[in-house]
């Protein structure tokens, strides 16, 4: 008798750093059926994408490849929807496909969402009140809230789906993205709350190379738009940080706090169903973000705030409730583990491993725990360096390439002017908020030596051949 395939629920946020959930140790607000999911199952401690900006993770989670591969470099490039991809894969062997929500990967042609019995999508990145969505082509108007809409839409989905087969959703949130606008039921949440502030708030960036010294996403940067109110007067540059900060962080967290209670409705749907434990469900968020770490919003750099993605993977049949995994995993994993627990061939071209062994407890011996990471070349309105790097678990080793531009494409003249490319190397052990570049400290030269061996290997392994 055949196995039962799993389910698969795949629910994704767009910029939720890792430090803003409470089963991560947050300091800024609590997300209690976050941490339900992460009790059920296993939470991930170094997930990490391979390109810290929305579209290319995206596409990396879609192919299991690279972005150099895939095509989707940056928010420029649109995805070709004739490649291979996880979701056509699965639709070949049986499952019920379907995308509801944050597309971001073009529309049109070949930029449609394709290996989808059923795709749902903002147009772009969407609207938070009374969005349009693409419906099978067909824009149509919504009222409400989008992760409320996004919701519904999800477990109308299920409900109807042919419950003869498995099925793999894509449930794909718009929050808790810039201008961060949160639902009624939040909007006075935090009102009375002072929000602390992140050690590195008042960065110097001293011994640290040009490209985070000069860019375009420090919170000093957040307009009246993203804050959606007149900035007051009177007050000190060090004092309208402060209130831009608070501004901020309360409605982007309030935006987390929605979506939260809407994880809840989908995990008691499941249950009410009984199908939770023939489910597998993942949530994640397709890049980290900084809340005002290194005194920046966004995110981009490798630096771990916007590397680091949440993951949480509950399979209540198989993985252990309460697990927690230390090995080092990518978004350009999913896929193959995907696959891997559906019992479908991995394709020999996709470029991640599969990590359903080390949630059984059977690391693999030659688990490399070393993620090979790129930014590439962007002229866009945050002005961050293209860079490439490589992590380990005890070492950061960072490339910036050349100069940063502002989003009308002239070079940042404080950049322009340095020598390229620079290096940072951080030693994660004794510097978790990684202000010390350790890169010329002759007590470091053998950990650079090696580190550049391997960073270089990788980029082999993984057919980047641009300088």
């Amino acid at each position: 008798m055949k196995k039962k395939q799993p389910n698969i629920l795949f629910i994704m946020t767009d910029d939720h750093a890792a430090h803003a959930m409470s089963c991560y140790g947050s300091k800024v607000n609590t997300t209690p059926q976050m941490d339900r999911l992460a009790n059920m199952g296993a939470r991930f401690d170094n997930c990490f994408c391979t390109n810290s900006i929305c579209a290319p993770s995206r596409a990396v989670i879609l192919s299991g490849k690279h972005s150099h591969l895939n095509g989707v470099k940056t928010l420029q490039d649109k995805f070709d929807g004739r490649q291979q991809t996880l979701p056509k894969i699965l639709q070949a062997n049986g499952y019920q496909t379907s995308i509801i929500g944050k597309w971001h990967l073009g529309h049109g042609g070949d930029n449609d969402p394709t290996g989808f019995d059923y795709w749902n999508i903002f147009p772009g990145q969407g609207a938070y009140i009374n969005p349009t969505m693409y419906d099978m082509g067909e824009l149509k108007q919504y009222t409400g809230y989008a992760t409320d809409i996004v919701t519904d839409l999800t477990i109308d989905w299920i409900k109807n789906r042919d419950e003869e087969k498995p099925f793999f959703m894509m449930c794909h949130h718009k929050a808790p993205h810039r201008n961060w606008v949160p639902d009624e039921k939040h909007k006075d949440m935090y009102e009375d709350v002072e929000i602390p502030v992140p050690d590195t708030f008042n960065d110097t960036y001293e011994g640290r190379s040009d490209a985070v010294k000069f860019n375009l996403m420090k919170i000093e940067e957040l307009t009246e738009f993203d804050l959606k109110q007149s900035f007051p007067e009177g007050l000190t540059e060090a004092e309208l940080k402060y209130w831009k900060y608070q501004r901020y962080m309360k409605d982007y967290l309030r935006c987390i706090a929605s979506v939260d209670d809407n994880i809840g409705r989908l995990l008691d749907y499941l249950e009410e169903e009984e199908i939770l434990e023939d489910t597998i469900v993942v949530y994640t968020s397709d890049q980290g973000f900084f809340l005002g770490d290194h005194g920046w919003f966004d995110k981009r750099y490798m630096l771990e705030e916007s590397l680091r993605m949440p993951f949480l993977m509950s399979y209540p049949k198989v993985i252990p409730a309460g697990t927690v995994i230390n090995e080092l995993v990518a978004n350009l994993d999913f896929a193959e583990t995907f696959l891997d627990y559906v019992g479908v061939e991995i394709p020999e071209d996709m470029q991640g491993c599969s990590f359903k062994a080390i949630l059984e407890g059977n690391t693999p011996e030659d688990w490399s725990n070393s993620l090979y990471y790129r930014y590439w070349v962007y002229k866009g309105e945050h002005g961050v360096s293209p860079h490439y790097g490589i992590r380990t678990l005890d070492y950061k080793l960072i490339c910036y390439l050349k100069e940063a531009r502002d989003f009308s494409g002239v070079c940042l003249k404080e950049v322009e002017d340095k020598q390229w490319p620079q290096w940072e190397l951080f030693d994660l052990r004794s510097d978790r908020e990684e202000v010390q570049n350790t890169y010329d400290d002759p007590a470091y030269s053998e950990v650079v030596e090696a580190l550049k061996v391997k960073l270089y290997e990788m980029k082999a392994q993984y057919q980047d051949y641009e300088d």
